[in-house]
Order: structure tokens, then C-alpha cells, then sequence
């Protein structure tokens, strides 16, 4: 099916621009959408350098709320399957604006797997999160059968749409689906060309350090200090964005033997290492790799955290053939030499 195209939604923000590089670095054809509220377009030109592309990728500024253009896409192009890595993706900025993550990342959603049935295409593979989990699992190692339930709007999106993306696969037959569990993606591309450029403050916490190491932000706050850890403050399980990206070839290589049967299918995968980081280890690491201290303040505990948040991968290594190869270091390293040569990231 490589004589076909696979559409990635979002396709210019930092997951959606490396797994683009990976499918093109491993035969497939690539269209990418995007609508560029949180990305840039100067990620493609990346990814044909890296990439060794003679002819620029297939670009399209599409936002997938309208689904007239989502239509006209699909009329132009053969896809063989979507991936789907579109969305608002900010915790905090979801509970201050809720109905704006339910529209853009459910309603979105909607109007894409409607052009997918109308067109006849079954396979995706979406970009979900270890936020559908239930939080307070005494930091046990997270498997895909644990208790969900989440605790803010982003995670309610993420877990609604999986259960969207399961109830139109259980409707009719043929529809072949992996639902993959992101656990906290960092790092970038080690050649320093690629990675994650953040149009607002980072909300995640490597960037956020990275930025401070940039000297872009005064100091990173640590929130919390008294947690049940090694050093009091929160452990969380980081994956590098090369391990991930790679993670997507392999989801859509089991679609290729999952599809050809008339049955359908929804898998789902935890992604991450199984070792977890706390703050001042990441602060720590990031340190190291960029040869400069780390300003860094205590806060207080923010709401709704918790100790330790750390997956189980082995069901991906078992049926994906799934298993991280880069470690805290290597994230570490590979981000700096990112930010050090892009400061300002794509711009």
C-alpha cells in the first residue's frame, strides 16, 4: 500500500514533523495538513533536507473544523491511512478554555473520520495520551487495561476521542485502528535541525528547562518538594521524540496486516520508556548537557498532581515490536544542541 499516501494531521508541530520524516525515511508518501496555529511550515523544508527529498512534501493549510476542505483533500488525493496528531494540546490552557479543546479536538476529529468513511479509509493511527489515566495509581507502572479518568479537559479530549475512534470501528467492519498513549515526548533531532518550537511559554517541563538554559526564561519552578520520591519532587516518564516517531511506522505496519481482513480492530499502546525522571533530575541532566546551572525555585504543590507517572511499555515491545532506544541523556543532549542553534526555533 506505499503506492498510496498517508495523511498526518498536524503535521508541522513537533510530533506530527517527525513522524512525517520517519514515514518518508522509511518509503512511505506523506500529505501533510496543518493549521499552523502552534507550527511552522519551515519544519518541511527541514524534513527534505534531512530527508534527502528532491520534491518539497505536500503541504496543505487545512484546519480540520472545516470539513469542506477536508472533502476537497481527499478527493485529490489516494490515502491509504491518516495519522492523526492534530490537536490543542496545553493542560492548563484547557481549563481555561474548555469549550475551545472540545471543539478543535473533538469536533475536529468528527468532521475527519467522516471524510475518512465517505472515502473508504479505515486505517488510522491517533496520538492519544497518558492523561486518560486515572492519576492516583500509587505509582504503579501504568498498563493500557488500568482505570481511566481524567482531570482536565485535555485528557477528556484525548479519552473522548479514542472512545469516538472505537465506536465508529465497532459500527463496521474493515476499520483498522492503534490508539498510542504518549508519555511526556522530548528531545529533538540530534543534527539540531529539528524539534519542538513552542509559540507561547512551554507548558511542558524539558522545553520549559531548555528555554532557561537559553537563557530565553529566568528559572524554571519546581512545584512541589514533598512528594513520596527520591528527591521530594515529581517522577514522570519521558520518551525521546526519535523513539516515538518510530513508533508510528511500526503502528501502521501492524495495520498493514491487521487490514486485510474484513474485521475490525482497535489496538492500544502505551509509549514510553518505563523508567521515570524526577524534576530535579531532568534539571539535573539538562545542566549537564548544556555545560550551564539551571536556575530553579520551589513552589508550592499545583492541584491535582502526583507522585509518580510511569508506563508499562511492554505490551508495544510485545505486539509492535516497540522499545525505546534513547535515555534521559540522549534527550538531553540532542534538545540543547536544538535550542542552542535555534534559539528561537524555526523563526
Amino acid at each position: 500500500m506505499k503506492d498510496s499516501y498517508v495523511l498526518v494531521t498536524g503535521g508541522t508541530g513537533f510530533i506530527g514533523s517527525f513522524t512525517a520524516l520517519e514515514l518518508l525515511m522509511n518509503g512511505y508518501k506523506v500529505v501533510v495538513i496543518d493549521n499552523l496555529t502552534n507550527s511552522s511550515v519551515e519544519s518541511l523544508n527541514r524534513i527534505k533536507k534531512l530527508a534527502n527529498l528532491k520534491e518539497d512534501i505536500p503541504f496543505f493549510k487545512v484546519d480540520f473544523l472545516d470539513i469542506d476542505a477536508l472533502e476537497n483533500l481527499f478527493n485529490s488525493y489516494k490515502f491509504y491511512a491518516v495519522v492523526h496528531t492534530a490537536a490543542l494540546k496545553s493542560v492548563g490552557e484547557s481549563v481555561q478554555k474548555p469549550l475551545l479543546y472540545y471543539e478543535n479536538n473533538l469536533c475536529g476529529t468528527i468532521n475527519l473520520l467522516k471524510v475518512m468513511k465517505t472515502h473508504n479509509v479505515k486505517n488510522i493511527v491517533f496520538s492519544s495520551s497518558a492523561t486518560v489515566y486515572k492519576q492516583n495509581l500509587e505509582g504503579n507502572r501504568l498498563v493500557e487495561s488500568d482505570p481511566l479518568g481524567c482531570v482536565n479537559p485535555y485528557g477528556r479530549s484525548k479519552l473522548f476521542t479514542e472512545n469516538m475512534i472505537t465506536d465508529v470501528a465497532d459500527s463496521e467492519p474493515g476499520w483498522a485502528c492503534v490508539l498510542l498513549r504518549y508519555f511526556n515526548p522530548t528531545g529533538a533531532h540530534p543534527s539540531g535541525e529539528m524539534g519542538e518550537d513552542p509559540r507561547k511559554v512551554p507548558s511542558n517541563l524539558v522545553p520549559y528547562v531548555s528555554q532557561v538554559a537559553v537563557g530565553k526564561l529566568e528559572k524554571v519552578h519546581v512545584f512541589g518538594t514533598d512528594y513520596n520520591t527520591t528527591d521530594g519532587t515529581g517522577v514522570r516518564d519521558y520518551i525521546h521524540i526519535l523513539d516515538l516517531a518510530k513508533a508510528h511506522v511500526l503502528a501502521l505496519e501492524k495495520i498493514l496486516v491487521v487490514s486485510s481482513s474484513n474485521k475490525s480492530s482497535v489496538f492500544t499502546y502505551n509509549l514510553g520508556t518505563g523508567t521515570g525522571y524526577s524534576v530535579l533530575q531532568i534539571i539535573n541532566a539538562m545542566s549537564e548537557s548544556s555545560g550551564r546551572k539551571i536556575p530553579h525555585v520551589f513552589d508550592p504543590r499545583r492541584k491535582g498532581d502526583v507522585d509518580t507517572v510511569i508506563c508499562n511499555p511492554s505490551l508495544a515491545e510485545k505486539e509492535l515490536g516497540f522499545k525505546a532506544k534513547y535515555g534521559l541523556k540522549e534527550m538531553c543532549d540532542d534538545l540543547w544542541k536544538w535550542q542552542s542553534c535555534n534559539p528561537n526555533g524555526y523563526q
